[in-house]
């Protein structure tokens, strides 16, 4: 069995829940915004709250909620969109399972499950040698290396982090992945790394690269073939949504040539006025379907 580590989740979740809670500025937001908002500000990144918190009324705001849940479909060839029912069926479970006086959805514990999902293994109430605490949960995932521990220091039931030390980095790896809308995986981790994305003004080109080594292709007619789905929804930084451009690119290399690069590099002609924006990214890579996801700040 790989080796668990526990996690000082106390300041690290505490940090993301209260990072998580507040609207910038007095915007007053309509009914169905202000539902969206309630549940969706867990998973947005913190470009995504930056945007939202700056769009100027309703019309651009539904079309931010639109873009917010198709960017996470991990297969939009369905009329489903499995990642929006699987969030909001997390928080019901949360809701329905941790109840502690407040919503479960908002306690620590339904928190780590709307993020990770349910855990690989529960030990409830294992040895406790302190006085002060009244019940102890502990949670492993296995796949992401983590243990957390929950304590119950009252005896009402309510359970808090632990203040145990430990490695705080898998946990967050894990809730970026989550608001990203990415599953698990290593390869994920280094082609998300390494996808990188700029603006050329002067050729007036969006420039985007990724690496050769985690990618998949098709052998045909003795060449090596993939297909690249790229999806751009444009922002500007302290505005409403400014464009959505979707293009699809083929690249072909023979096996002999693909040791000599490490890197494959696309550009899109694409006229930007002076200024700063934020480009959210969605690459769908065939024919293995690896979905990638990453934000950029450009600056004209």
């Amino acid at each position: 069995m790989r080796k668990i580590y526990y996690i000082n989740t106390l300041l690290i979740i505490s940090a993301l829940i209260l990072g998580a809670c507040g609207i910038a500025g007095n915007m007053k937001l309509d009914p169905v915004s202000k539902d969206f908002f309630e549940y969706a500000r867990l998973i947005m990144t913190g470009p995504e709250k930056d945007i939202f918190n700056h769009l100027p009324d309703y019309e651009s705001r539904e079309q931010f909620i639109e873009e917010f849940w198709i960017k996470r479909d991990p297969d939009p060839g369905t009329e489903e969109n499995e990642f929006e029912e699987e969030f909001f069926r997390r928080i019901d479970y949360a809701n329905q399972r941790f109840r502690e006086g407040i919503p479960g959805w908002k306690t620590p514990r339904g928190r780590i499950y709307i993020y990770l999902g349910p855990p690989d293994r529960v030990m409830q109430r294992p040895y406790i040698n302190d006085p002060q605490i009244k019940g102890m949960v502990w949670w492993g995932y296995y796949k992401y290396r983590l243990g957390i521990e929950f304590v119950d220091r009252k005896g009402d039931g309510c359970y808090s982090y632990s203040r145990q030390d430990s490695i705080a980095g898998g946990l967050l790896h894990a809730i970026e992945r989550a608001k990203f809308g990415q599953a698990y995986s290593t390869d994920f981790e280094r082609v998300i790394s390494d996808f990188h994305m700029s603006y050329n003004s002067k050729t007036r080109e969006i420039q985007a690269s990724l690496p050769v080594n985690f990618l998949s292709f098709k052998a045909e007619e003795g060449m090596l073939k993939a297909v690249f789905e790229f999806e751009f929804f444009i922002y500007e930084r302290k505005g409403k949504s400014k464009d959505r451009i979707k293009r699809e690119k083929f690249f072909e290399i023979t096996e002999e040539e693909l040791p000599e690069i490490e890197k494959i590099y696309f550009t899109f002609p694409y006229d930007l006025k002076p200024g700063k924006y934020y480009f959210d990214a969605v690459l769908i890579v065939k024919p293995d379907i690896t979905k990638v996801r990453k934000i950029f700040k450009i600056k004209v």
